[in-house]
């Protein structure tokens, strides 16, 4: 389970890719992840998140200290 988002929950789903001569075969979608660091100026320390863009706009409008408070009050612990 390593490429999953830890703020929205996002996943790599299964498709098909689909050749000129109309041939299916399976392939994965991966989410956009991105390793960042954000500065919890709360507590005056770091924190590093695996999240994807769609997780970076969350935070970007809701606020960093609001997403890791309900992260942690959703079991996260390593947060």
């Amino acid at each position: 389970m390593a490429r999953v988002c830890q703020v929205t929950g996002k996943k790599p789903i299964t498709g098909h890719h689909v050749s000129f001569s109309n041939i299916k075969t399976n392939r994965r979608f991966l989410p956009n992840l991105q390793t960042k660091r954000f500065f919890l100026a709360e507590e005056d320390k770091w924190i590093t998140l695996k999240v994807s863009a769609d997780g970076l706009r969350t935070i970007n409008k809701r606020g960093l200290y609001a997403v890791v408070k309900e992260l942690r009050a959703g079991g996260n612990k390593s947060i």
